[in-house]
């Protein structure tokens, strides 16, 4: 890859994370995959950052943690899809748009409010966590080899941690030996 090309793609990632990143902590806020928007621009960064590496490793670890928990039992994953169900029922609310109900206790500019944007983004939150739920249940469930690669995986990131702890004790004797 010549120079400019190089460039160029590390460019556009920077770009593509950053703008991923801030949409996720946008939609943390708003209504929208904000966890997940959130994870994927620091993935997207951390192949430039090694800060952003390091955020990366925890968050992978617990997600895929919680995929195979969240498919461990039939009433888990009932709930999830449950949950996942009644957010796209609020998503299709938002985007037929009912007029202000009587009991509403508020100012009816703030029944439904921010349209159908907020209703987009609701069914397609739904629509990714069913389908990652799907993947979960596909990967995981009735599978103890891949539950144990996940748990080897918690295994070697607290020992990466472990060491990085370690690491910095003995800098920080080394500096306090030399005075620095």
């Amino acid at each position: 890859m010549t120079t400019a090309a190089g460039a160029a793609k590390r460019l556009a990632l920077e770009i593509l994370g950053w703008t991923l990143l801030l949409a996720g902590v946008l939609a943390l806020f708003l209504p929208g995959p904000g966890l997940l928007l959130t994870f994927a621009g620091l993935a997207v960064l951390s192949t430039q950052y090694a800060l952003a590496r390091r955020l990366v490793a925890p968050v992978r670890v617990r997600a895929w943690r919680a995929a195979a928990e969240g498919v461990e039992t039939v009433p888990r994953m009932m709930m999830s899809i449950l949950g996942a169900l009644l957010v796209a029922a609020f998503g299709a609310l938002w985007l037929w748009s009912p007029p202000t109900p009587p009991w509403w206790p508020l100012r009816p500019e703030w029944w439904l409010f921010g349209g159908p944007a907020v209703g987009v983004t609701l069914v397609v939150s739904s629509v990714i966590a069913l389908g990652l739920l799907g993947y979960a249940a596909h990967r995981f469930r009735g599978k103890p080899d891949a539950v144990a690669q996940v748990a080897l995986m918690e295994q070697r990131h607290r020992v990466r941690v472990a060491a990085r702890r370690e690491a910095r004790r003995r800098l920080q004797r080394l500096r306090d030996k030399h005075g620095a």
